[in-house]
């Protein structure tokens, strides 16, 4: 069995002192681990719209802060025994979802005003962003737990969310771009390093002839 990774520039789950009180409070009103997740999406679809308005400061707190629920729908999940595969699928797809329709806003802002380089970094960062999640799903597919990296989404989210509310998406989005990819290829290194000692399959036996 491949070895586990674990590496990574921030840690993936906050400090229990702050999440269980407010995952106490949620437990008791009844809210499912896929209602936040839902309200997290739909709270990343507004900051999109934001984004694509040129409101890139309220774009930028909404992003955020709705992505930072993310913290709460897998604790809850824990804290509630309602933790289920499916749950982990559907919170990842509306994830990722969520940070490529921010992406998706600043293209559509961009493209409006002929800003052809901000539209290009748009699509790389977004390339890469989906590349790394692509790459660790592959990796988790053949038996390796892959959780490393060094722009996973925490970094990408604060990133972006930091350069919005800034302004300074143009260099936002080079070191989202820059860094998005070089993870991606590090995520590759690592899938090679993890599985270069495993044995080759064995051949198929050839199929007798009709």
């Amino acid at each position: 069995m491949a070895r586990p990774r674990s590496f990574s520039l921030l840690p993936r789950r906050a400090p229990k002192q702050l999440l269980d009180p407010i995952v106490g409070v949620l437990a008791r009103t009844g809210v499912t681990p896929n209602h936040i997740s839902l309200v997290g999406f739909a709270g990343n679809l507004g900051a999109a719209v934001l984004a694509a308005r040129g409101e890139f400061l309220w774009a930028g707190i909404a992003m955020l802060f709705f992505s930072a629920l993310d913290m709460l729908d897998g604790a809850l999940a824990r804290a509630t025994g309602r933790a289920t595969k499916f749950g982990a699928v559907f919170d990842s797809a509306l994830d990722r979802m969520g940070e490529a329709a921010v992406l998706g806003g600043l293209i559509y802002y961009f493209a409006e005003r002929g800003q052809t380089e901000e539209v290009v970094l748009c699509f790389a960062a977004l390339t890469g962003s989906i590349l790394v999640s692509y790459v660790k799903a592959q990796a988790a597919a053949q038996g390796l737990q892959m959780s490393d990296g060094l722009f996973t989404r925490a970094e990408r989210v604060i990133l972006l969310s930091i350069a919005l509310m800034i302004d300074q998406v143009r260099i936002g989005l080079w070191i989202l771009a820059v860094l998005a990819s070089f993870t991606a290829l590090q995520r590759i290194y690592i899938a090679w390093d993890g599985f270069r000692d495993e044995p080759a399959p064995e051949p198929a036996p050839p199929k007798e002839e009709q």
